[in-house]
Order: C-alpha cells, then structure tokens, then sequence
C-alpha cells in the first residue's frame, strides 16, 4: 500500500488540508534550500501546494512532481501552466528516475502516509546527485496538532473504537522526534537537520473547520463516514461543543507544527 490517506475529492482535501499546506511549503523550501538552474523533485505532490510554491522561484530549470493519487495527480496537472513542471503518477516507494537525476527531492506533508516510509526516504536519496539535498517535513500529529487532536480527544470519549485510531493517527511513520532523522542518517544521508516549522489554522466557523471531514476527507473522515446514525450524532454535537468551547461559533485559530528534516547526499 503506497499511501494510507483517504481521498473523497481534490476538492474536498483543499478544503481539508490543501489550503494550510500551501502556508506551509515555503517554510520547507527555505529550511531545503535552493540554487538556480537547479532540477527538483516533488514526492507526494498532491494538489499541487509544494509544487507551484517551488515554481514562483524563477532560476530553477525544472520541477518534477509525482503522486500515488490519479485524483491528485489530475487536480495538479489541470492547475498547471508553467512549462517547467511535469506532473505524472507513480509510488514514492519506486521513483521511476534513475539515479542522480535531480539536485533536490522535497516531500511536503507524505511520508507519515506511507506505511513504507524508510523506503521512500531511500528512493529520495538514489534518486539525488551527489552532493544534493534531500528534504521532508510531516505533521506532528501527537504534540503540533492542536485543532486535530481536539477532534480526535472528543471523539474517543465517545467511541471506544476511535481510540485505536487515534493511536494510530498519533504515530504514523517519522512522527517521534528523531525519527525522520535517525532514517535519513540510516539510509547514507549526510550533515542531516531536524528542526520544526509552525503555521496556523484559521477557521472562520465550525462548518469551515468540520465540513470536510463529514464529508470523509482524511483518517478522520474516513472514521466518520463509517459511523451509525447514533454514534454519528454524538460525534458531530460534541465536536462542535469543542470547537465552540462556550463561545458563539466563529472564527478560531490553531497553531500546526510539522517535523521537518534535511540531508546532504555524499560526495
């Protein structure tokens, strides 16, 4: 299974993770790095935020972006006008690129849906020249993600079965502290970094924050589409009981750290 990530529509995963992505990638891109007349590769590309954030740097001579997803990969390629990018499916677990083909491999936002992750982290670093960089940067979904764990706390409250899920989503491939770290090092990577980048969320209602995950976007999603109409109403009254903590429904603000980590291949 090349991703664990739930997909309804490129729409419905904008609304629900797309939109903060974007406010995300730039802060990868300044912790990778990068050089004009370069060529970089985008692994898990979804609707595209790293890689037209990667495209507004005008020195860079191309930018290869792939996705597991054809939902994604379709989304990506319609958006698409600048003449630099190629866009194509395929399994970041098998990167179909020979070897050095690129002077960077940037991941946004994949690797902890990738149950094989140290092997995409493999696959980044074959697939990068000698002395290029390899960057990736996941969610921290046990101690960064404040409005998704709210989500998750509630409903495990509720439905004995969520708290296995909750685990689950809490501990996904290189989400401990060091983890990316210790298999960047492990897999030849060099003078390797991990540091933490921090956005926020900003909703503007409980329907904005809610309505794509009802809708089964995402782990969460996917856990409520498969709820009974019971359980299903309680989960939804006690999220928004959450959301709103005492408050009329309206904007509210959540900060979102992501693990991040680079490394040099050698030579």
């Amino acid at each position: 299974m090349p991703s664990s990530f739930n997909v309804e529509s490129a729409d419905g995963y904008e609304q629900l993770m797309g939109r903060w992505s974007r406010r995300l990638a730039p802060g990868l891109i300044d912790f990778a790095g990068l050089a004009d007349g370069e060529s970089v590769l985008d692994v898990g590309c979804g609707t595209g935020s790293l890689t037209f954030a990667l495209a507004e740097h005008p020195g860079l001579k191309a930018i290869t972006a792939i996705d597991f997803s054809p939902v994604f990969v379709e989304a990506a390629s319609r958006r698409n006008t600048d003449p630099r990018i190629t866009i194509r499916q395929a399994d970041a677990c098998a990167l179909p690129f020979e070897d050095g083909s690129f002077d960077r491999a940037l991941s946004l936002l994949v690797l902890h849906f990738v149950p094989e992750a140290d092997r995409a982290v493999a696959e980044m670093r074959r697939v990068v020249r000698p002395g290029g960089v390899v960057a990736a940067a996941v969610w921290d979904h046990y101690g960064g993600m404040s409005g998704m764990r709210m989500m998750w706390d509630t409903v495990a409250m509720i439905d004995a079965n969520a708290r296995a899920m909750r685990r689950r989503y809490s501990f996904q491939p290189m989400m401990r502290a060091g983890e990316m770290k210790a298999s960047f090092v492990g897999n030849g990577l060099v003078d390797v970094e991990e540091t933490s980048l921090t956005i926020r969320m900003d909703y503007v209602s409980f329907a904005d924050y809610w309505d794509p995950i009802a809708a089964g976007e995402g782990p969460l999603g996917k856990y409520v589409a498969g709820l009974d109409a019971y359980t299903r109403t309680r989960v939804d009254i006690a999220v928004r009981d959450a959301y709103e903590a005492g408050e009329p429904d309206g904007p509210r603000s959540f900060a979102s750290v992501a693990w991040a980590c680079r490394g040099r291949v050698p030579g």
